[in-house]
């Protein structure tokens, strides 16, 4: 069965990129140049092939090329295992349109055809900062395993919405309400069992892993229950302390991501720096594992300035994971010293940019 790659990448006025356009295979691509130079811009365009708002959680509108500001345009070549297909995705100024084979498509279209996973260095305060960036990636995590989850995501966000216009304004007639809170907890429902789904599938797949970075116990702390009409009775029973509020106070969008390091016993939050991203990185590449399983091919990795705060036994012994699992990792760093390890076994991108115009010359 064939795996999943980005085989052919064209950019047209995305952010430095004027026009870019580079051919791939299924090998890791090892992306390097100095800062600034466009390289994370590069890896942005591939995570915007998922649906989302892609690494950054840029609006459309932020992604243009300046001073142009003419909209932009991705496309990409794609392998994967159910077959090639083309995707195409921009924005003219407005929200960003998707095409998937010649068809117009919705963006959650993009979930069913690529499984993206990334790591990028504003999460390595993940453990420690609030929980809605936990939140977030446990959603992203959830996403590679269940397409869906992104649409149900959606339907209870609107409601929710909704709802909270209704709070703000301070309206008490119940039947405003009824049809509302039956659709969050119909979709709530449906989130929460695939959070804990995938949580269960990275458990599994980090058993018995070979690898050289440690395992993480990670759990759900749920503000509320779970069960769609336990859920939709909390809603309506929280209604007076809602109202008080403004807005909705209990439910999956108040849920939380806890993570202990399994050897040491100790919540990831009161781990080292050092811990603190090995841990990372040990459930991005057991979400990887765990993918290949689920989905027949590892999903595409996008790591950005991975290596930088890795020595050189792990950067060594991350290449190696990589290598094994077969991903299709698209990885930033600021020098090709850095890449060393993986000499014949990557694409290597050398980025510059000048006059404000990134240029991307391969150099394998």
């Amino acid at each position: 069965m064939p795996g999943l790659a980005v085989t052919e990448l064209t950019l047209s006025h995305f952010r430095s990129h004027r026009r870019m356009s580079l051919e791939a295979g299924a090998r890791p691509v090892a992306i390097f140049g100095p800062n600034g130079a466009g390289k994370t811009n590069l890896i942005e365009a591939v995570s915007l092939l998922s649906p989302g708002r892609g690494m950054r959680r840029a609006g459309a509108e932020e992604i243009a090329r300046r001073p142009e500001a003419l909209g932009w345009k991705i496309a990409a070549e794609m392998d994967t295992p159910s077959g090639r297909h083309s995707v195409e995705t921009w924005s003219e100024g407005g929200p960003r349109s998707v095409q998937v084979d010649g068809k117009p498509a919705p963006q959650a279209a993009l979930g069913r055809i690529a499984r993206v996973v990334w790591l990028v260095p504003s999460m390595d305060r993940l453990w420690i900062e609030a929980s809605e960036g936990r939140r977030r990636f446990l959603d992203r995590m959830v996403l590679a395993f269940d397409p869906g989850h992104g649409e149900a995501s959606l339907a209870y966000e609107k409601a929710m919405r909704q709802r909270n216009r209704l709070l703000k304004d301070q309206v008490r007639d119940a039947g405003w309400y009824g049809a509302l809170e039956a659709q969050m907890a119909s979709a709530g429902a449906r989130i929460a069992s695939a959070r804990r789904s995938a949580l269960s599938r990275i458990a599994a797949a980090q058993e018995g892993a070979v690898t050289a970075f440690p395992a993480a116990d990670l759990f759900v702390e749920a503000e509320g229950p779970e069960e769609e009409d336990a859920l939709a009775e909390a809603f309506a029973r929280g209604r007076p302390s809602d109202l008080h509020a403004g807005r909705t106070l209990v439910g999956p969008h108040r849920t939380d991501l806890g993570a202990i390091y399994t050897a040491k016993g100790v919540p990831a939050a009161q781990c080292s720096t050092g811990e603190q991203k090995a841990l990372l990185i040990s459930l991005v590449l057991a979400q990887a594992r765990a993918v290949a399983e689920d989905a027949g091919a590892p999903p595409l990795l996008l790591l950005d300035e991975v290596a930088a705060h890795l020595d050189e036994g792990r950067r060594a012994a991350l290449y190696d994971e990589i290598v094994r699992l077969g991903a299709q990792a698209w990885m930033t760093g600021t020098g090709p010293e850095l890449f060393e390890p993986l000499e014949g076994r990557a694409q290597r991108l050398h980025v510059t940019e000048a006059d404000g115009i990134s240029r991307v010359e391969d150099v394998t």
